[in-house]
This record gives C-alpha cells, sequence and structure tokens, in this order.
C-alpha cells in the first residue's frame, strides 16, 4: 500500500512539473524580464541601497526584516540537502539550471512582491498584510480564487515543506554512532516540534525578531565555510565549472531522460529553493513599512539571488570542489557531509549539523509566518486565540511527523502543493503584470528627478478608492 502510494505520488510530481510547471515558469520569467527591460539586472544596486532604509514609523516592519522573513523560508534545508540531492541525482548541469532560474526568477519576484505592496492592506495597528491571496480578491475580483490559492499555501507551508524540512534536518543526524533509525529520528522532531511551537504561538512579531537575527548569522556560518573551501581549491574551480557547464548542455542525455535529467532537477530544486514566482515572498513583502511598492519589490528580488546564487552555489561549489564521488546513493545529507569530511575531517559533520539547525529552524518559523496570513485571508479576519492555539499546535505536531518519514514521500509532498500554488499565480501575476510595470516606471521617473519616491495610485492610472492601504 505504501509502495503504491509512494508511485502515485511520483507519477503526480512528474507530470506537474514536466511540461506544465517548467514551461509555465519559464515563459513567465522571460516574460517578466522582457516586460520589465531586466529589472533584476538594471536595478540590482538600487535593491541593494533600498534594503538598509528604515520604516517610516519607528515600530513598522522594515525593507530589512521583510526580506529576512522571505530569506527565511526560502533560505533553509534545501539550500543543503536540495542542492546535494539534485547533484547527485540529476548531475553537476543542475547547478547551472539553478542559477538560470534564479536569473529569470528574479522578475517574477520582483512583480509579485510589487503588485503585493500596492494592494496591500491596512491592520487595526496601522501596519500591513497582503500577499497574493488579496491582490486576487481585489484586482481580479475574485476571492474564490484567492481562497483556493491560500488554501494551497497552507498546506504547502504548513505541510508540505515543514514535513520536508524536519526530516532534511534528522537525516544529518544520520551520520553520529548515537543515531538510532526509527528511534533518534522521532526525539529529533520532538525538540523541534517544541521549540517551533515556542515561537509560533508568539505570533507573527516574535517570528519577525528571531529570523531578523538568525537568518544573518547562519547565512554567514555557512558562506565562510564554503569561501574556505572554494579558496583551499582555487586551482580546480575551473575544471569544476566545466563539469557543470558540461553536464548542463548535454542534450542527448537530457533528452533521453528528461524527468530524471539535470535540467529537471535543476528546475524543480531551483524553484524550491528561490520560491520566485509561487506566490509566498509576496506575503511577507506586504508587511514591510516603505514609501514606493517598488522599494519592496527590489528587495524581494534580492532575496531571490541571495538564495541561489550564494547559498546554493556555496553549497554546490563546496561539494564539487571536495573531490568526493558523485552516486545517487549520496542523494540527501550524505553527499554533503562526505565532502565534509573531506575538508573539515571529524568537524565536517558537526558543521553541517549546526547549519542544518539553523537552516531548518529559520525554514519552520518562516513558513508558518505566511501561514498565518493566508488563514486570516480565509476567515477574513484575525482568527479567534483557541483557534490559532489549536492550528499552532496541529503544525508542531506536522513537524514531529515529518521527522519520520521517507526521504521520498517528503519531496513529492512539497513538490506538488507548491505546483498547485505556482499555477494560480503566475497567470495571476502574468494578467496583473502591468500594474507593477507602471508602478516601476512611476518609481524611476521620481529617482530620476532627485527624489525619494512616494506612491500615489493616480501615477499609475489606479483609483485609491478601490485601494486599502494607499488611500
Amino acid at each position: 500500500m505504501t509502495a503504491l502510494i509512494l508511485n502515485e505520488l511520483d507519477y503526480l510530481d512528474s507530470v506537474l512539473y514536466y511540461p506544465v510547471l517548467v514551461v509555465i515558469l519559464v515563459i513567465a520569467g522571460f516574460y517578466f524580464s522582457w516586460s520589465t527591460k531586466l529589472v533584476q539586472l538594471r536595478m540590482f544596486g538600487e535593491s541593494i541601497r533600498v534594503v538598509m532604509e528604515k520604516p517610516r514609523e519607528e515600530k513598522s516592519i522594515s525593507s530589512f526584516q521583510a526580506l529576512m522573513v522571505s530569506t527565511a523560508s526560502r533560505v533553509g534545508t534545501g539550500n543543503i540537502i536540495g542542492i546535494s540531492t539534485a547533484i547527485c541525482l540529476g548531475g553537476p548541469g543542475s547547478v547551472f539550471w539553478m542559477w538560470l532560474m534564479a536569473l529569470i526568477g528574479g522578475a517574477s519576484a520582483f512583480i509579485e512582491s510589487t503588485l503585493a505592496q500596492i494592494y496591500k492592506r491596512r491592520d487595526e495597528h496601522g501596519g500591513s498584510y497582503g500577499g497574493p491571496a488579496y491582490y486576487i480578491e481585489t484586482a481580479l475580483h475574485s476571492r474564490f480564487l484567492g481562497a483556493a490559492f491560500a488554501f494551497f499555501l497552507i498546506l504547502t507551508y504548513a505541510v508540505g515543506f515543514n514535513l520536508l524540512a524536519s526530516f532534511n534536518l534528522q537525516s544529518t543526524f544520520a551520520v553520529y554512532d548515537f543515531y538510532q533509525p526509527g528511534r533518534t529520528s522521532w526525539i529529533i522532531g520532538a525538540v523541534l516540534a517544541v521549540l517551533v511551537g515556542y515561537c509560533i504561538l508568539g505570533g507573527g512579531r516574535r517570528i519577525v525578531r528571531v529570523t531578523a537575527w538568525i537568518v544573518p548569522l547562519m547565512g554567514g556560518i555557512y558562506v565562510l565555510a564554503a569561501i574556505f573551501v572554494i579558496v583551499t581549491h582555487i586551482t580546480i574551480l575551473p575544471d569544476v565549472f566545466m563539469m557543470i557547464f558540461t553536464d548542463a548542455f548535454d542534450f542527448r542525455s537530457i533528452f533521453g531522460g528528461i524527468a530524471g535529467s539535470c535540467l529537471m532537477y535543476g528546475v524543480k530544486r531551483g524553484l524550491y529553493s528561490n520560491e520566485a514566482g509561487i506566490g509566498s515572498a509576496p506575503n511577507a513583502a506586504a508587511t514591510a513599512d516603505v514609501s514606493h511598492p517598488v522599494k519592496q519589490g527590489l528587495v524581494q528580488m534580492l532575496s531571490v539571488f541571495l538564495d541561489t546564487l550564494l547559498i546554493c552555489s556555496a553549497t554546490a561549489m563546496m561539494c564539487l570542489c571536495s573531490g568526493v564521488p558523485i552516486t545517487k546513493g549520496a542523494a540527501g545529507a550524505v553527499y554533503v557531509q562526505q565532502a565534509m569530511i573531506a575538508e573539515f575531517g571529524g568537524y565536517g559533520p558537526v558543521l553541517i549539523t549546526v547549519c542544518m539547525v539553523l537552516f531548518a529552524f529559520s525554514t519552520l518559523i518562516g513558513n508558518l509566518f505566511y501561514v498565518d496570513n493566508c488563514l486570516n485571508f480565509l476567515h477574513k479576519k484575525v482568527p479567534s486565540t483557541a483557534f490559532m492555539v489549536c492550528y499552532r499546535i496541529i503544525a508542531a505536531i506536522i513537524i514531529f511527523i515529518g521527522a519520520g518519514m521517507s526521504m521520498a514521500a517528503a519531496w513529492d509532498v512539497a513538490d506538488i502543493f507548491m505546483a498547485f500554488m505556482c499555477l494560480i499565480n503566475i497567470p495571476s501575476c502574468a494578467i496583473l503584470g502591468g500594474v507593477a510595470v507602471k508602478a516601476m516606471k512611476d518609481y524611476e521617473k521620481q529617482k530620476m528627478a532627485g527624489q525619494n519616491p512616494v506612491f500615489l495610485a493616480k501615477n499609475i492610472g489606479l483609483d485609491d478608492a478601490n485601494l486599502d492601504y494607499w488611500k
């Protein structure tokens, strides 16, 4: 029975991704890149500048804090385990296709987060909230479609991604002598569930505070370790890049079995890692207090690059420079740990475990921030305290269950739910993308005039009576 369920999950996963989702994502990425005139490259410097701007109100959420929430979800166990899995099962060429997904996905991230800012709503404390469910309801006048998106986001983040993050974390402990399959994994899951439960029971603002310090810490530790490995193997770096590009453009191999090719693994793991276009980051983007929606669109675009071009590349270079043989059996934590043992000896697994603990923890609480927002949408208000406490306890139990799942089932469940989110959000962004492009042009016009851009709905042809926050 279990084997039958796994086969069905794997079949659905493969159908959704190829050709459906791959085609949609690639076309959308190129379309948004064209319509914004490559905003992800043209305004990269501006995105770095605005990320450090302070919010207009002292106690409001800043661009940086909103970036850290979305980065907490983006930068997680998938940046370590996901990259290892892609390389071992798809080949080194997977890294190139992940890079490409990030480059074109930056434009998708800009569009969706700018829209989230334009159509965000004001809360009772003067702050803001929003996301795809809200801009679908407001601009496309379809509460049903917005509710469908919110439903799939809840399934994706509270169930799929959190099952996977929990599984990935406990798998890194398998290298230690004390690890006992079927027992240690449940203990780790229980500890993780309790810690995450404590954070999420404090609500969204506690999540923001925690991620604001844990994300820079975890990213810094991991990137420094990767830089050390790359520098000590600088002479073989050209060979590593040659390996990546040669495998990436081995089209005979790709078309001989595309479902298991480097292209497919690069796209799937790249999408899972950077989340550009699937509609998650806009939920965090809408909370930032900025003078113009485009500012947060640029900031969330930067998050895609931080995730894939920095953290994912760090994992890939660290593994490929180590010289550890690439085998299907090493997919997951094993390949990364073997690479770290080759470089740091007995300290290698410890370093990976510490990074995985930080990455998984930040991912879990960042994911549940998004879920809170969509629960509010479905209820048309903030749910009762009793409801939220029950939901958060269930969310913690799901984290506990994930620690004992199989790797294949965890990946398939996460992929499938994420695909449904994307199939709603991308077409919605394509329809509404012109609004974000007009906002971008308005922003650039004010910048050229030497002004600090301020958003007025009439400047882009919108009636502010139809907007909530920007009246």
